[in-house]
Protein backbone atom coordinates (compact mmCIF):
# COMPACT_ATOMS: atom_id res chain seq x y z
CA UNK A 1 0.00 0.00 0.00
CA UNK A 2 1.16 3.51 -0.80
CA UNK A 3 1.47 5.85 2.14
CA UNK A 4 -0.88 8.79 2.33
CA UNK A 5 0.35 12.33 2.67
CA UNK A 6 -0.59 14.70 5.49
CA UNK A 7 -0.99 18.41 4.76
CA UNK A 8 -0.51 21.61 6.74
CA UNK A 9 -0.54 25.36 6.32
CA UNK A 10 -0.08 28.37 8.59
CA UNK A 11 -2.71 30.93 9.57
CA UNK A 12 -0.76 33.56 7.58
CA UNK A 13 -1.72 31.73 4.39
CA UNK A 14 -5.27 33.06 4.75
CA UNK A 15 -4.70 36.79 4.71
CA UNK A 16 -6.10 40.17 3.75
CA UNK A 17 -3.99 40.75 0.66
CA UNK A 18 -1.82 43.58 1.95
CA UNK A 19 1.63 43.74 0.39
CA UNK A 20 4.58 46.17 0.48
CA UNK A 21 2.91 48.22 -2.26
CA UNK A 22 -0.67 48.40 -1.03
CA UNK A 23 -3.04 47.99 1.92
CA UNK A 24 -5.41 45.15 2.72
CA UNK A 25 -8.08 44.38 0.11
CA UNK A 26 -9.93 41.63 1.99
CA UNK A 27 -11.43 41.23 5.45
CA UNK A 28 -9.38 39.60 8.18
CA UNK A 29 -10.46 36.04 8.98
CA UNK A 30 -10.62 35.16 12.72
CA UNK A 31 -8.19 32.48 13.87
CA UNK A 32 -10.96 30.09 14.97
CA UNK A 33 -12.45 30.31 11.47
CA UNK A 34 -9.05 29.55 9.92
CA UNK A 35 -8.83 26.40 12.03
CA UNK A 36 -12.23 25.23 10.80
CA UNK A 37 -11.24 25.99 7.23
CA UNK A 38 -8.07 23.95 7.71
CA UNK A 39 -10.12 20.83 8.36
CA UNK A 40 -12.77 21.65 5.73
CA UNK A 41 -10.07 22.01 3.07
CA UNK A 42 -8.67 18.56 3.86
CA UNK A 43 -5.59 19.58 5.87
CA UNK A 44 -4.33 17.80 8.96
CA UNK A 45 -2.24 20.34 10.89
CA UNK A 46 -1.43 24.00 11.29
CA UNK A 47 1.96 25.64 11.29
CA UNK A 48 2.68 28.33 13.88
CA UNK A 49 4.96 31.20 14.63
CA UNK A 50 5.28 31.60 18.37
CA UNK A 51 3.16 34.75 18.39
CA UNK A 52 0.46 33.17 16.22
CA UNK A 53 -0.30 31.03 19.26
CA UNK A 54 0.71 33.41 22.06
CA UNK A 55 0.88 37.14 21.21
CA UNK A 56 3.92 38.93 22.65
CA UNK A 57 5.31 35.78 24.29
CA UNK A 58 8.24 37.57 25.91
CA UNK A 59 5.76 39.62 27.96
CA UNK A 60 3.95 36.56 29.35
CA UNK A 61 4.68 34.73 32.57
CA UNK A 62 5.25 30.97 32.17
CA UNK A 63 1.74 30.33 33.52
CA UNK A 64 0.15 32.83 31.12
CA UNK A 65 2.07 31.34 28.23
CA UNK A 66 0.93 27.82 29.08
CA UNK A 67 -2.71 28.88 29.42
CA UNK A 68 -2.71 30.71 26.09
CA UNK A 69 -1.08 27.81 24.25
CA UNK A 70 -3.40 25.29 25.90
CA UNK A 71 -6.38 27.26 24.62
CA UNK A 72 -5.07 27.07 21.05
CA UNK A 73 -4.42 23.35 21.44
CA UNK A 74 -8.03 22.77 22.53
CA UNK A 75 -9.26 24.66 19.44
CA UNK A 76 -7.05 22.51 17.19
CA UNK A 77 -8.02 19.23 18.81
CA UNK A 78 -11.67 20.22 18.61
CA UNK A 79 -11.28 20.10 14.84
CA UNK A 80 -9.12 16.98 14.83
CA UNK A 81 -5.99 18.94 13.93
CA UNK A 82 -2.42 18.96 15.20
CA UNK A 83 0.27 21.62 15.44
CA UNK A 84 3.09 20.81 13.03
CA UNK A 85 5.76 23.16 14.36
CA UNK A 86 6.47 26.46 16.08
CA UNK A 87 8.90 29.03 14.66
CA UNK A 88 10.21 31.93 16.76
CA UNK A 89 9.26 35.08 14.84
CA UNK A 90 12.21 37.34 15.60
CA UNK A 91 12.31 39.34 12.38
CA UNK A 92 9.24 41.52 13.04
CA UNK A 93 10.34 42.75 16.46
CA UNK A 94 12.20 46.11 16.55
CA UNK A 95 15.06 44.46 18.44
CA UNK A 96 15.66 42.14 15.49
CA UNK A 97 16.10 44.88 12.90
CA UNK A 98 19.74 43.90 12.27
CA UNK A 99 19.37 40.23 12.99
CA UNK A 100 18.66 38.50 16.27
CA UNK A 101 20.96 35.53 16.85
CA UNK A 102 23.65 37.29 14.80
CA UNK A 103 23.06 40.86 15.97
CA UNK A 104 26.11 42.88 16.91
CA UNK A 105 24.26 43.84 20.11
CA UNK A 106 24.67 41.34 22.99
CA UNK A 107 21.35 42.46 24.51
CA UNK A 108 19.53 41.55 21.29
CA UNK A 109 21.24 38.17 21.12
CA UNK A 110 20.16 37.40 24.68
CA UNK A 111 16.60 38.43 23.85
CA UNK A 112 16.59 36.20 20.76
CA UNK A 113 17.83 33.19 22.70
CA UNK A 114 15.33 33.67 25.50
CA UNK A 115 12.41 34.17 23.11
CA UNK A 116 13.44 30.98 21.31
CA UNK A 117 13.16 29.09 24.59
CA UNK A 118 9.65 30.51 25.03
CA UNK A 119 8.87 29.24 21.52
CA UNK A 120 9.93 25.79 22.67
CA UNK A 121 7.62 26.09 25.67
CA UNK A 122 4.77 27.04 23.33
CA UNK A 123 5.55 24.13 21.00
CA UNK A 124 5.46 21.61 23.81
CA UNK A 125 2.20 23.08 25.12
CA UNK A 126 0.74 22.75 21.60
CA UNK A 127 1.86 19.12 21.41
CA UNK A 128 4.73 19.36 18.94
CA UNK A 129 8.48 18.87 19.33
CA UNK A 130 9.45 20.53 16.03
CA UNK A 131 10.97 24.00 16.00
CA UNK A 132 11.55 25.70 12.64
CA UNK A 133 14.22 28.35 12.25
CA UNK A 134 13.69 30.72 9.34
CA UNK A 135 16.68 33.02 9.73
CA UNK A 136 14.97 35.98 8.10
CA UNK A 137 17.18 38.88 9.16
CA UNK A 138 20.19 36.74 10.08
CA UNK A 139 22.40 38.21 7.39
CA UNK A 140 23.67 41.55 6.13
CA UNK A 141 22.76 44.44 3.89
CA UNK A 142 26.49 45.04 3.47
CA UNK A 143 29.12 42.49 4.34
CA UNK A 144 31.33 44.89 6.28
CA UNK A 145 28.61 45.38 8.91
CA UNK A 146 29.24 41.97 10.53
CA UNK A 147 32.00 39.45 11.01
CA UNK A 148 30.62 36.46 9.12
CA UNK A 149 32.78 33.99 11.04
CA UNK A 150 31.41 35.25 14.35
CA UNK A 151 27.87 35.23 12.94
CA UNK A 152 28.02 31.54 12.07
CA UNK A 153 29.50 30.78 15.50
CA UNK A 154 26.66 32.70 17.13
CA UNK A 155 24.06 30.76 15.14
CA UNK A 156 25.65 27.53 16.28
CA UNK A 157 25.64 28.69 19.90
CA UNK A 158 21.96 29.63 19.68
CA UNK A 159 20.97 26.26 18.22
CA UNK A 160 22.95 24.47 20.93
CA UNK A 161 21.26 26.66 23.55
CA UNK A 162 17.86 25.42 22.32
CA UNK A 163 18.99 21.80 22.19
CA UNK A 164 20.22 21.96 25.78
CA UNK A 165 16.98 23.52 26.98
CA UNK A 166 14.80 20.62 25.84
CA UNK A 167 16.40 17.21 25.16
CA UNK A 168 13.46 16.06 23.00
CA UNK A 169 12.94 18.88 20.53
CA UNK A 170 13.97 18.75 16.88
CA UNK A 171 15.11 21.83 15.01
CA UNK A 172 14.56 22.23 11.27
CA UNK A 173 16.44 25.08 9.58
CA UNK A 174 14.52 26.65 6.67
CA UNK A 175 17.14 28.16 4.33
CA UNK A 176 16.61 31.21 2.13
CA UNK A 177 19.30 33.21 0.32
CA UNK A 178 17.83 36.71 0.55
CA UNK A 179 14.79 38.83 1.45
CA UNK A 180 14.33 40.58 3.77
CA UNK A 181 18.12 40.86 4.05
CA UNK A 182 20.38 41.26 1.04
CA UNK A 183 22.50 38.22 1.90
CA UNK A 184 21.25 35.67 4.41
CA UNK A 185 23.27 33.19 6.44
CA UNK A 186 22.65 29.47 5.76
CA UNK A 187 21.16 30.22 2.30
CA UNK A 188 20.84 26.60 1.11
CA UNK A 189 20.09 23.19 2.59
CA UNK A 190 23.77 22.31 2.21
CA UNK A 191 24.72 25.18 4.49
CA UNK A 192 21.96 24.26 6.96
CA UNK A 193 22.97 20.60 7.20
CA UNK A 194 26.64 21.49 7.49
CA UNK A 195 25.70 23.62 10.49
CA UNK A 196 23.56 20.76 11.83
CA UNK A 197 26.57 18.45 11.76
CA UNK A 198 28.47 20.79 14.08
CA UNK A 199 25.78 21.09 16.74
CA UNK A 200 25.88 19.38 20.13
CA UNK A 201 23.29 16.83 18.90
CA UNK A 202 23.26 16.53 15.08
CA UNK A 203 20.58 13.83 15.24
CA UNK A 204 18.07 16.50 16.31
CA UNK A 205 18.83 19.14 13.66
CA UNK A 206 17.56 18.88 10.10
CA UNK A 207 16.00 21.00 7.42
CA UNK A 208 12.78 22.33 5.95
CA UNK A 209 12.87 23.20 2.26
CA UNK A 210 10.62 25.78 0.62
CA UNK A 211 10.20 25.65 -3.14
CA UNK A 212 10.52 29.39 -3.73
CA UNK A 213 13.51 29.76 -1.42
CA UNK A 214 15.47 27.16 -3.38
CA UNK A 215 14.53 28.83 -6.66
CA UNK A 216 15.64 32.23 -5.37
CA UNK A 217 19.04 30.65 -4.73
CA UNK A 218 19.09 29.53 -8.38
CA UNK A 219 18.70 25.90 -7.35
CA UNK A 220 16.31 23.08 -8.22
CA UNK A 221 13.94 22.51 -5.28
CA UNK A 222 13.70 18.80 -6.01
CA UNK A 223 17.48 18.46 -5.84
CA UNK A 224 17.60 20.35 -2.54
CA UNK A 225 14.99 17.90 -1.26
CA UNK A 226 16.97 14.97 -2.63
CA UNK A 227 20.09 16.13 -0.79
CA UNK A 228 18.23 16.32 2.52
CA UNK A 229 16.39 13.02 1.93
CA UNK A 230 19.67 11.26 1.19
CA UNK A 231 20.76 12.14 4.72
CA UNK A 232 17.43 11.49 6.41
CA UNK A 233 17.19 15.21 7.18
CA UNK A 234 14.12 16.41 5.29
CA UNK A 235 11.81 17.21 8.19
CA UNK A 236 9.41 19.49 6.38
CA UNK A 237 8.57 21.08 3.05
CA UNK A 238 6.86 24.33 2.17
CA UNK A 239 5.53 23.90 -1.32
CA UNK A 240 4.64 26.83 -3.55
CA UNK A 241 5.78 28.20 -6.90
CA UNK A 242 7.82 31.03 -8.27
CA UNK A 243 7.79 32.89 -11.59
CA UNK A 244 11.48 33.55 -12.01
CA UNK A 245 14.17 35.07 -9.80
CA UNK A 246 12.40 37.95 -8.12
CA UNK A 247 10.75 38.43 -4.72
CA UNK A 248 9.31 35.46 -2.81
CA UNK A 249 5.98 35.12 -4.63
CA UNK A 250 4.49 32.09 -2.82
CA UNK A 251 2.31 31.24 -5.79
CA UNK A 252 0.05 28.20 -5.66
CA UNK A 253 2.00 24.95 -6.09
CA UNK A 254 2.55 23.89 -9.69
CA UNK A 255 1.00 26.99 -11.22
CA UNK A 256 4.18 28.45 -12.72
CA UNK A 257 6.35 25.38 -13.35
CA UNK A 258 4.38 22.16 -13.53
CA UNK A 259 7.39 20.03 -14.52
CA UNK A 260 9.33 21.38 -11.56
CA UNK A 261 6.40 20.60 -9.27
CA UNK A 262 6.22 17.08 -10.72
CA UNK A 263 9.88 16.51 -9.86
CA UNK A 264 9.39 17.71 -6.30
CA UNK A 265 6.56 15.22 -5.85
CA UNK A 266 8.62 12.54 -7.59
CA UNK A 267 11.55 12.95 -5.20
CA UNK A 268 9.24 12.89 -2.18
CA UNK A 269 7.82 9.63 -3.52
CA UNK A 270 11.26 8.16 -4.20
CA UNK A 271 12.37 9.16 -0.70
CA UNK A 272 9.33 7.64 1.01
CA UNK A 273 8.52 10.98 2.57
CA UNK A 274 4.87 10.18 3.29
CA UNK A 275 5.88 7.13 5.32
CA UNK A 276 7.94 9.31 7.66
CA UNK A 277 4.77 10.95 8.97
CA UNK A 278 6.15 14.41 8.18
CA UNK A 279 3.76 16.94 6.71
CA UNK A 280 3.48 18.41 3.24
CA UNK A 281 3.31 22.05 4.22
CA UNK A 282 2.02 24.74 1.93
CA UNK A 283 3.23 28.32 2.11
CA UNK A 284 1.10 30.02 -0.51
CA UNK A 285 -0.58 33.39 -0.83
CA UNK A 286 -3.87 34.18 -2.51
CA UNK A 287 -3.47 36.53 -5.43
CA UNK A 288 -4.24 40.07 -4.33
CA UNK A 289 -6.96 40.21 -6.96
CA UNK A 290 -9.02 37.49 -5.28
CA UNK A 291 -12.30 38.46 -3.62
CA UNK A 292 -12.97 37.39 -0.04
CA UNK A 293 -15.06 34.33 -0.81
CA UNK A 294 -12.53 33.11 -3.39
CA UNK A 295 -9.39 33.69 -1.32
CA UNK A 296 -8.97 30.02 -0.34
CA UNK A 297 -8.43 28.57 -3.77
CA UNK A 298 -4.66 28.94 -3.53
CA UNK A 299 -4.77 26.34 -0.74
CA UNK A 300 -7.29 23.94 -2.25
CA UNK A 301 -5.70 24.26 -5.70
CA UNK A 302 -2.21 23.54 -4.33
CA UNK A 303 -3.37 20.43 -2.50
CA UNK A 304 -5.30 19.27 -5.57
CA UNK A 305 -2.31 19.71 -7.86
CA UNK A 306 -0.02 17.91 -5.40
CA UNK A 307 -2.33 14.89 -5.21
CA UNK A 308 -2.78 14.86 -8.99
CA UNK A 309 0.99 14.85 -9.41
CA UNK A 310 1.31 12.01 -6.88
CA UNK A 311 -0.94 10.00 -9.19
CA UNK A 312 1.12 11.05 -12.21
CA UNK A 313 4.34 9.93 -10.51
CA UNK A 314 2.83 6.61 -9.43
CA UNK A 315 1.39 5.81 -12.86
CA UNK A 316 4.40 6.74 -14.96
CA UNK A 317 5.57 3.66 -16.90
CA UNK A 318 8.78 2.57 -15.17
CA UNK A 319 9.62 0.24 -18.05
CA UNK A 320 9.83 3.20 -20.39
CA UNK A 321 11.99 5.04 -17.88
CA UNK A 322 14.31 2.05 -17.49
CA UNK A 323 14.57 1.54 -21.26
CA UNK A 324 15.39 5.20 -21.88
CA UNK A 325 18.00 5.23 -19.13
CA UNK A 326 19.55 1.98 -20.37
CA UNK A 327 19.79 3.41 -23.92
CA UNK A 328 20.87 6.81 -22.57
CA UNK A 329 18.06 8.24 -24.66
CA UNK A 330 17.09 11.15 -22.47
CA UNK A 331 15.26 12.92 -25.29
CA UNK A 332 12.80 10.03 -25.34
CA UNK A 333 12.50 10.16 -21.55
CA UNK A 334 11.91 13.90 -21.70
CA UNK A 335 9.08 13.42 -24.19
CA UNK A 336 7.59 10.53 -22.23
CA UNK A 337 7.39 12.57 -19.04
CA UNK A 338 5.95 15.58 -20.85
CA UNK A 339 3.33 13.52 -22.65
CA UNK A 340 2.42 11.79 -19.42
CA UNK A 341 1.86 15.16 -17.74
CA UNK A 342 -0.25 16.24 -20.73
CA UNK A 343 -2.32 13.06 -20.63
CA UNK A 344 -1.21 11.99 -24.11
Amino acid sequence: MKSEYKFSFGPWNIHSGADPFGPAVRKEVPFARKVKLCRELGFHAMQFHDDDAVPQPENKTPAQLQRAAAKIRRILEGEGLAAEFVAPRLWEHPLGIDGAYTSNDPKTRRWANERSLRAIDIARALGTKLIVLWLAREGTYLRESKNGIESYQRLLESINHMLRYDPEIEIAVEPKPNEPTDHAYLPTIGHALAMASQTSDPSRVGGLIETAHAMLAGLDPSDEMAFALSMGKLWGVHLNDQNGLKFDEDKAFGMANLRGAYNQVRILELGGYAATGRYVGLDVKALRTQKDKEALRHLSNSRRIFLALVEKVRTFDRKIEAQCVARRDYEALDLAVTEHLMGL
